[in-house]
C-alpha cells in the first residue's frame, strides 16, 4: 500500500533469511563432518523443515509485490530512500512478473516442490546406498570394493586390464538398472517441461536460464563452437595413443594418466606454503585477505569416519567462508583445496563489498573463481619443475581438466537438451531412447581416432548434475571463462590482474555476463572459445614435443 510497508515487509524478510541461511549452514556443516551422527541429523533435519515452512509461508510476498506495476515500485524508491539497498532486487523481481502465477498457486507451488524433487532424491538413495557393484582387484593385486568413489582410482590405474574390468563392471551394473534410472530422469525432465509451461516459458531450457539472466544463445552457441573444435581432442587422443603404446585406444584408457605423478608428501604447511606462491601473481592484497582461511580456521582439513566425501565451500553472509576437504597430504588434495579456496575468496570479496541481499552471485560464474586458482596452480608447477615425467604428468592433467570440463560436460548439456525437447515433442523417454541418444553423443564428440565402448550408452544413469537440469554447461562456460583471465594473468595483459579482483566483488550486483567482461571476458563472443582452444591446442603441443624429445634420444 505505501512505500514503509513495503520497506518493512522487506526488512524483516531480510532478517529472517540470514538468519535462515546461518541455521541451515550450521546445520549442514556439521552434519557432513560426521553423517552418522544422530544428533546432528536431526538438527539438520529440523532446519530443512524450518527452511521449508519459511518459504511457504513467504511464498506470497512476490506475487503480492507484482500485483502492482514497476512504476509505483519506481515511485516508492524516490520517496523513501531506505528502499534504495533493495532497488537491484526489486527490479529483478520484475523481470518475472509475466511468469509469476497468482498469490494461490505460488503457495500451491511451493507446497509441492518437495515432491518434485523426489526422483532426485531416489536417485541418491539408489546410487549410493543401494547399488551394488561388487568386488575386484587393483593394481596391486588387493581386493577391493568397487564404488563410485573407487571407480575413479581404478580408472587412473596405470594397469590396463584394471580400467577395463572397472568400466565394464560398473557399467554393466548401471545397465541392470536401466529402467528404474530412465523412469527417475524421464520424471525429472517430464517435471521440468511441466512447470515451464505452467509458468508460461518457452521451454525448460528458457525457464531455467532466464532466472539466471543468460541468454539461451550462451547454452546453444556452447554446444556448436564445441562440435566445431572436435579435432584438437582428436589429435590428443592419438597422442594418447602412442604414448601408452596400445593398439586402439579405448574410452577406458582416457584416464590413464601421462608421465608420473608426484609422490611428494604436502603437510598442511606446506599446502598453504605452495597455495600461496601459485597465487602470487594476484598480488599482496588478496594474499593477505587469504591467509585468514588459514589462521582464522575457515578449513576442515580432516578426512575423519563418516565424514561427507568430496569437498566443498559454502558461506554464511554474517560469518565467514568455509571450506570442507579430506586432506590426504597429497599434490592432487593441495589442487583440490585451492580449486575451493577460489570459491571462498569469492565470496570473501562478494560479502565484503555487497549487502545481504547482493552478495550471492549467479551459479554462472561460480567456478570462476576455483578454475582460475587450480589453472595458475598447474601453470605453477610446471614452470618451476626440471622433471620430465612429472612435467608431462602435470600437461596431461591440464588436458583432462579442459577434456572433462569443456568436451564432456557439453556433451552433458546437449544430453540433456535433446531429451527435454524429445519429451516436450510428445516422445517417451524409455531406456532405449536415452542409450541412443547418449552413445551416439559420444561417438560424435569423442568418436576420432577412439574406440566408443557400447557401455558408455549407461553413463548417463549415473550424472547427479541431471537432477539439477541445465547446470552442468556452466563448467564449461566457466572454465573457458577461468582459461581467459588466467592466461591474462599470467602474459601480465594490462589490468588483467585489477579487472579480475573487481570482478570477484560484485556478487549479484549486475548480471553475470556483464559481470564477466569486468574480467575481461565477453561470453557471447566467439574470441573467447577460440582462445580457450588455442590454450588446449598448445597443451597437446607442449605435450607432444617433451615425448618428441625422447624419441629423438
Amino acid at each position: 500500500d505505501n512505500a514503509d510497508t513495503l520497506f518493512e515487509a522487506l526488512e524483516f524478510d531480510n532478517k529472517m533469511s540470514k538468519n535462515m541461511e546461518q541455521l541451515i549452514i550450521y546445520g549442514h556443516i556439521q552434519n557432513d563432518q560426521d553423517t552418522a551422527d544422530p544428533k546432528y541429523q536431526t538438527l539438520y533435519g529440523k532446519v530443512v523443515k524450518l527452511y521449508e515452512s519459511f518459504r511457504e509461508a513467504s511464498a506470497y510476498m512476490a506475487p503480492e509485490i507484482l500485483k502492482g506495476n514497476y512504476d509505483l515500485i519506481t515511485k516508492y524508491l524516490k520517496t523513501n530512500p531506505k528502499l534504495q539497498p533493495y532497488a537491484r532486487m526489486l527490479k529483478e523481481l520484475f523481470k518475472f512478473q509475466k511468469y509469476t502465477l497468482s498469490k494461490a498457486e505460488e503457495q500451491i507451488i511451493s507446497q509441492i516442490s518437495s515432491s518434485l524433487a523426489t526422483p532426485d532424491d531416489v536417485f541418491s538413495v539408489l546410487t549410493d546406498a543401494d547399488l551394488k557393484f561388487g568386488k575386484m582387484r587393483d593394481e596391486a593385486g588387493k581386493m577391493i570394493t568397487l564404488d563410485e568413489k573407487s571407480y575413479r582410482n581404478l580408472s587412473h590405474s596405470p594397469n590396463r586390464q584394471v580400467r577395463k574390468k572397472a568400466f565394464h563392471k560398473l557399467y554393466q551394473t548401471y545397465g541392470q538398472f536401466k529402467n528404474t534410472y530412465a523412469a527417475l530422469l524421464s520424471n525429472q525432465v517430464k517435471n521440468n517441461n511441466k512447470m515451464a509451461r505452467v509458468r508460461g516459458y518457452d521451454s525448460a531450457l528458457h525457464a531455467s536460464l532466464y532466472a539466471a539472466d543468460i541468454p539461451v544463445a550462451v547454452y546453444t552457441n556452447l554446444i556448436a563452437v564445441v562440435r566445431k573444435n572436435i579435432a584438437p581432442l582428436s589429435d590428443y587422443w592419438h597422442l594418447k595413443q602412442k604414448a601408452l603404446n596400445v593398439d586402439k585406444l579405448h574410452l577406458y584408457d582416457t584416464y590413464a594418466p601421462l608421465g608420473t605423478g608426484s609422490n611428494q608428501k604436502y603437510s598442511q604447511t606446506e599446502a598453504k606454503d605452495l597455495i600461496m606462491e601459485a597465487l602470487k601473481v594476484l598480488g599482496p592484497t588478496y594474499t593477505h585477505d587469504l591467509e585468514q582461511a588459514f589462521t582464522n580456521r575457515w578449513i576442515d582439513f580432516c578426512p575423519n569416519e563418516n565424514k561427507r566425501n568430496g569437498a566443498y565451500c559454502t558461506a554464511a553472509y554474517n560469518v565467514h567462508p568455509y571450506v570442507l576437504v579430506s586432506f590426504d597430504n597429497t599434490l592432487e588434495n593441495v589442487s583440490t583445496l585451492i580449486h575451493e579456496l577460489g570459491h571462498a575468496m569469492h565470496y570473501y570479496y562478494a560479502i565484503k563489498n555487497n549487502t545481504y541481499q547482493d552478495y550471492d552471485y549467479a551459479i554462472f560464474v561460480a567456478e570462476v573463481a576455483s578454475q582460475v586458482n587450480q589453472i595458475l596452480l598447474s601453470k605453477y608447477l610446471i614452470k618451476q619443475t626440471t622433471d620430465k615425467e612429472l612435467k608431462k604428468y602435470l600437461i596431461d592433467d591440464l588436458i583432462g581438466d579442459f577434456k572433462a570440463t569443456i568436451y564432456r560436460q557439453t556433451m552433458f548439456a546437449e544430453f540433456e537438451k535433446q531429451i527435454h525437447e524429445y519429451e516436450a515433442a510428445g516422445g517417451i523417454l524409455t531406456n532405449e531412447v536415452m542409450n541412443k541418444i547418449y552413445y551416439q553423443l559420444n561417438k560424435d564428440y569423442f568418436g576420432d581416432n577412439i574406440v566408443v565402448d557400447k557401455l558408455i550408452q549407461y553413463e548417463w544413469m549415473r550424472i547427479p548434475h541431471f537432477y539439477n537440469s541445465f547446470y552442468v554447461y556452466q563448467y564449461a562456460t566457466a572454465y573457458a571463462a577461468a582459461i581467459k583471465i588466467a592466461m591474462d594473468i599470467l602474459e601480465n595483459r594490462k589490468e588483467a590482474v585489477n579487472k579480475y579482483l573487481q570482478f570477484l566483488t560484485l556478487g549479484c550486483t549486475i548480471d553475470p555476463i556483464a559481470s564477466l567482461k569486468v574480467a575481461g571476458v565477453d561470453m557471447l563472443d566467439a574470441t573467447t572459445y577460440n582462445e580457450a582452444f588455442a590454450y588446449f591446442q598448445g597443451l597437446v603441443k607442449e605435450l607432444a614435443e617433451l615425448y618428441d624429445e625422447e624419441g629423438d634420444k
